[in-house]
């Protein structure tokens, strides 16, 4: 079959989609606020209420921010369930959506983070909605069009900026599966 007669858009669609539909949603199902926040390692980064953490700056524009620190220390510090989910909902999935589809500015500076599971699983859901429907309504054409000067590689293909945040969301994704079974394993029966 000669590479014109593919549908690219789906094909890239169907790369994240599938992932998503058959594998992670399901495994962020019963997510409850203690596997959320919970630090299986000293200092780890979090989402933790205003002026509760220890690490400057504190970005945020509600009562809960997001630990960071640039440049990031060496060894970087351990990320929680809270800290991975922020990062694809605002890092990977918000701002994109903003720059690309038209989605409203976001920023780790002007983000209301959450401080529970439930609502955390609702910005992701929203984020990878306004993703796909964003992709889905890509041409080929625009496949094909420099993601432009808000992107590191501003002259890479906008397919090459999709195939890149689907990685980055398998494996951000597939980091908090394997938290959850860390948690699940280590904390059975523990009291909370």
């Amino acid at each position: 079959m000669d590479a014109d007669d593919f549908d690219w858009n789906r094909i890239l669609r169907e790369q994240w989609e599938f992932h998503w539909d058959h594998q992670i949603r399901a495994r962020l199902q019963g997510l409850s606020d203690d596997e959320y926040l919970w630090s299986p390692a000293p200092d780890a980064w979090n989402i933790r209420p205003r002026d509760a953490s220890a690490v400057p700056p504190q970005p945020g524009a509600g009562a809960f921010t997001i630990d960071y620190a640039y440049p990031t220390p060496v060894p970087a510090p351990f990320t929680t369930i809270a800290w991975r989910l922020a990062h694809v909902i605002v890092g990977v999935l918000a701002m994109r959506n903003a720059t690309h589809f038209g989605a409203p500015a976001a920023s780790y500076e002007s983000w209301e983070y959450a401080g529970d599971a439930a609502t955390a699983l609702e910005q992701l859901d929203t984020q990878v909605d306004a993703w796909v429907t964003g992709v889905r309504g890509l041409s080929e054409t625009a496949l094909r069009t420099p993601v432009g000067p808000k992107e590191p590689y501003p002259d890479a293909p906008m397919a090459t900026l999709v195939l890149h945040i689907h990685r980055e969301l398998i494996h951000h994704l597939s980091e908090v599966s394997l938290l959850r079974d860390l948690y699940l394993h280590t904390r059975q029966g523990a009291t909370v």
